[in-house]
């Protein structure tokens, strides 16, 4: 079965019942899920000026823990969606200035711990970042990244302690 076509946004934060654009709701994921115990939260507020998902929590690396992140299907029941006629990923973000990365799940990855890395520094002023598929790293996964395949991403806060504080207005793939 054929994934259907990605459009450009994935979401822009205007939908009135809170959902993303892709018709599929954010939701926070913590180390918990291991044994650890980091501590987070999302909101939907006004960060400097602006409608934005806020993640801010507790980075904790006791009981093998380390992670705090915001998730999203890509279409509705988890299934994939064909983003091959994209280069990558434009992100708007605001942060405090730490790094994070943004993890991309494919058809592929069939453990929880595997997907496609990408690191970048929240700035502390809004700002776009395009992230390019060419520069997803794999991690605990041996087979190339496939965007015609992807299912679901995840802006994460993870591999050492620290206080976790990013905002996202916007996400959409790019050319």
């Amino acid at each position: 079965m054929t994934a259907p076509r990605a459009t450009a946004l994935i979401d822009d934060l205007s939908r009135d019942d809170g959902r993303a654009a892709t018709g599929t709701a954010w939701e926070v994921i913590l180390d918990g899920v291991m044994g650890g115990v980091s501590t987070g939260r999302l909101s939907r507020e006004t960060v400097q000026g602006r409608a934005a998902l806020r993640l801010q929590g507790q980075v904790r690396m006791e009981n093998n823990g380390g992670f705090v992140q915001m998730a999203l299907d890509l279409a509705p029941g988890g299934g994939p969606v064909d983003a091959s006629g994209w280069t990558g990923i434009e992100l708007e973000v605001f942060g405090n200035a730490e790094p994070y990365a943004l993890h991309l799940r494919t058809t592929a990855a069939t453990r929880p711990w595997q997907s496609w890395r990408h690191g970048f520094t929240a700035p502390a002023e809004w700002q776009r970042l395009r992230l390019p598929f060419t520069g997803f790293v794999p991690h605990r996964i041996d087979v190339p990244l496939d965007p015609a395949q992807l299912r679901r991403i995840g802006l994460i806060a993870i591999g050492r302690a620290f206080q976790a504080d990013i905002s996202l207005g916007a996400i959409r793939f790019c050319r």
